[in-house]
């Protein structure tokens, strides 16, 4: 048995796709149902940058097939700071915004620290603390994404093994990759892609990419990418797995999705 694996990218407004991946008569009103018949999954990034309204959610909700997730980006009020244990307001203020309202669309929380935000172990675990288990009555999933080495460490990786909280398995030139298994899903950020290569990432890189995007599904751990607690063991159970392709070759980054999902036979639906 294997869990979910859905592919996707980052937002569905992007002046570029307009050209390389919508049709040309397509309304600009239409784009998120397009997409979202095309993919699987939406990172959504300005939710990271305001707050959104019960009704948007709500309005998303209804544009997505059924199996659709949209994750979302916390916001920088909860995240950039000097004291994450601190964001307690800014946290129960955005869960409460009306999240809820994307019902069984709703995925992962992604809470993606600074670049320069160095491992605190006090500090990040008074953080976990604050994350809330639900919202309107659905069971909330999330995901950190730490950018400084200084994670690299088995005493982060425990401490979000204890809160069933997930790590961001990054493929990036800038950030660390941290593939450490630490919750009931797998997150990954695929960001060295090329808008020279219509796939986004060459065919030999999602070769090797769907191979691991299955492995991690059906409860096994990649043995060629980077953990921070290497020896530390974990269970064998079906994942769900959501993988995006994010920053670099942007404008293939949809390509890039598809062509994944095709690899892995779409049995993520």
């Amino acid at each position: 048995m294997s869990g979910t694996i859905r592919t996707g990218i980052g937002g569905w407004t992007f002046e570029p796709w307009d050209e390389t991946f919508y049709p040309s008569d397509l309304p600009k009103k239409r784009q998120l149902e397009y997409a979202a018949s095309k993919l699987t999954t939406i990172e959504v990034n300005g939710t990271f940058y305001r707050s959104q309204k019960p009704e948007t959610y709500a309005k998303w909700a209804s544009e997505v097939p059924e199996g659709f997730v949209f994750s979302l980006k916390a916001p920088r009020f909860a995240v950039n700071r000097k004291i994450l244990s601190e964001g307690g307001e800014s946290i129960e203020r955005f869960v409460n915004s009306g999240i809820a309202e994307l019902g069984e669309h709703l995925g992962p929380i992604l809470w993606q620290f600074a670049a320069t935000k160095q491992f605190d172990p006090d500090d990040f675990a008074g953080f976990l603390k604050l994350l809330p288990k639900s919202a309107g009555g659905i069971a909330l999933r999330h995901v950190v994404e730490p950018r400084h080495e200084s994670f690299v460490t088995p005493d982060f990786a425990g401490l979000c093994r204890k809160a069933g909280v997930a790590i961001v398995c990054a493929d990036s030139d800038d950030h660390p990759q941290i593939a450490d298994v630490t919750a009931d899903f797998v997150y990954l950020r695929l960001q060295r892609g090329d808008a020279a290569v219509e796939t986004c990432y060459p065919p030999d890189a999602l070769d090797e990419w769907s191979e691991r995007l299955a492995t991690f599904a059906a409860g096994g751990e990649p043995g060629d990418l980077c953990k921070a607690a290497p020896d530390a063991p974990i269970e064998k159970a079906p994942r769900d797995v959501f993988a995006y392709f994010i920053r670099s070759g942007k404008p293939r980054a949809p390509h890039g999705a598809m062509a994944l999902m095709q690899r892995l036979g779409r049995q993520a639906g």
